[in-house]
């Protein structure tokens, strides 16, 4: 998956598309230093969205940000893994 483009929205949040669903548009909110998603704008033309799309979209917008360490450092992930 890539990012199609990106831009930044009222408050700082940032909306992007990806190519697998260039209808679609992805809502992102900064929490802590990296940035999540929040909300998906989903189009009937794109196929459905899935939980391990939506973790590769994070990975890829904080990667495309610089803030892919700290979201691979967040405190939810680190819960996961201890169990």
């Amino acid at each position: 998956m890539k990012i199609l483009k990106w831009s930044y929205t009222k408050r700082y949040n940032i909306k992007a598309r990806f190519d697998q669903f260039p209808h679609s548009e992805v809502v992102f909110r900064q929490i802590k230093d990296y940035y999540f998603i929040y909300t998906v704008f989903w189009s009937k033309e794109d196929p459905a969205v899935e939980r391990p799309h939506l973790e590769e979209m994070e990975v890829l917008l904080n990667r495309e940000l610089g803030t892919l360490d700290c979201y691979l450092k967040r405190t939810a992930l680190q819960k996961l893994n201890l169990q």
